[in-house]
């Protein structure tokens, strides 16, 4: 039954070269990594290592249960306190992923009352938690404000829900936070920013919805992941303390999840501390990432991600295949998760890269984009 299911689907996408496969790392290979999301480069700091051992040590292995039952322990409301403290809001909560983060606070907003606006080219997870709201949901064009207010504006809904990212994970540009917080105001609607790639990147650090100077106010809501910037794993909601308790109530992926783990916990406020004590690793990242954006000939980055186009799908393959057998990690993106059907390099900066990485990442990917173009 499943090879008469499933098999015209795989063949279906090998044969528009679309097919994904896992590749596991060696622990102790030794590769320029642009392809994964530790910005601070603090994954391997001893640092944060020592804070989760430590955690394990003292909490165990897991959090035991959901975190309505033992799954909360000190760690999580310091984690919380912390966080929301840094990027200055009132409260956070914090869920095992940023998938889930982002699929809970969206679910437990929306509802037959609710219309969800989202920007074309949102992450996964705030697009199904829209398909999973019960919401009406309108797609508005990349960055277009102008759509955002019309759609409010014509809307019949009581409550409306606006998704957008800080700066965006395909083509690293940033959302005008400042007119969407506007005309979401205007309007009577909630703006929700995905910060995931905005902490520990922009603002200094504290991402760009504080750098905008909406931080704080009671129609602007965040969400963000701790497995980027903050090395370690999980997600979290900031916004108002009412919020806070609406999840805690009503938000599904919270309620029945097993809370996050201590050891992760206990890893992102040790990275939330080295970037509070080392403010200039952030600045390390744009630096980087210019770098990378000038050698490839592409525009430069509001985040960590360079985004290089490639030719078509298999191009972007063989390109990032070249580049691992040379030395250098890189990622490929290919449709669907590229929102505009053009498939790419993803060359991710992060702090600890040295200009001799740096010299002999660019070298390696020019001769790679060079070979399959």
């Amino acid at each position: 039954m499943l090879e008469d299911w499933l098999g015209p689907k795989a063949a279906a996408l090998e044969a528009r070269g679309l097919t994904r496969r896992l590749r596991a790392r060696a622990a102790d290979e030794r590769l320029i990594d642009l392809a994964g999301n530790d910005y601070l480069g603090l994954a391997s700091d001893p640092r944060v290592i020592e804070a989760a051992a430590d955690a394990v040590c003292r909490w165990g292995t897991g959090s035991t249960a959901s975190r309505l039952v033992t799954g909360t322990t000190a760690l999580h409301e310091e984690l919380e306190s912390s966080l929301a403290a840094y990027v200055g809001q009132e409260t956070a909560l914090v869920f095992s992923s940023g998938y889930l983060a982002n699929l809970g606070v969206v679910t437990a907003l929306g509802g037959p009352g609710t219309l969800v606006v989202s920007d074309d080219h949102v992450h996964a997870s705030l697009i199904d938690g829209s398909r999973l709201s019960r919401s009406r949901v309108e797609v508005v064009p990349h960055n277009d404000v102008d759509a955002v207010g019309k759609v409010l504006a014509e809307r019949n809904e009581p409550h409306a829900l606006v998704l957008t990212e800080s700066v965006f994970s395909v083509l690293s540009d940033e959302a005008p936070l400042v007119e969407l917080a506007a005309v979401a105001r205007e309007q009577d609607a909630v703006l929700l920013v995905d910060e995931a790639h905005g902490l520990g990147v922009t603002g200094g650090g504290r991402g760009s919805v504080h750098a905008a100077g909406l931080a704080g106010l009671e129609h602007v809501i965040v969400t963000m992941t701790l497995s980027k910037a903050l090395a370690a794993q999980g997600g979290v909601v900031l916004g108002p303390a009412l919020l806070r308790d609406h999840l805690i109530n009503r938000s599904r992926p919270f309620i029945y999840d097993t809370g996050l783990n201590p050891a992760a916990c206990a890893a992102a406020l040790a990275a939330l501390r080295v970037l509070q004590d080392e403010p200039d690793r952030p600045s390390a990242i744009h630096s980087a990432a210019a770098r990378l954006a000038s050698a490839c000939g592409v525009p430069p980055s509001s985040g960590a991600v360079v985004s290089v186009p490639m030719p078509g799908p298999r191009e972007a393959v063989r390109a990032a295949e070249l580049c691992l057998e040379n030395g250098v990690r890189v990622g490929s993106f290919r449709p669907p998760t590229v929102p505009d059907g053009i498939s790419r390099l993803r060359l991710t900066a992060h702090a600890g890269l040295s200009d001799e990485d740096l010299d002999r990442a660019c070298a390696v990917i020019l001769a790679a984009i060079g070979q399959v173009s």
